[in-house]
């Protein structure tokens, strides 16, 4: 019988993100997993403007 690891669960952290400035889209993404420092919407690509989420940690370093 196989048992699933229980984990520690990561706590939600404010974390800065890009989010689309379009109504009609909900896109947005974690400010360390772009290459620019004005993205565009992944999904979009119309502008996006920086924010901020509750969201969990995850180790990403910026490369650039």
């Amino acid at each position: 019988m196989y048992r699933r690891n229980n984990a520690e669960e990561i706590p939600p952290e404010e974390t800065k993100v890009w989010e689309c400035t379009s109504e009609s889209c909900n896109g947005w993404v974690r400010d360390n997993f772009t290459f620019s420092d004005e993205p565009s919407c992944p999904l979009c690509n119309s502008e996006m403007k920086a924010g901020t989420k509750m969201l969990q940690a995850i180790n990403n370093p910026k490369m650039k």
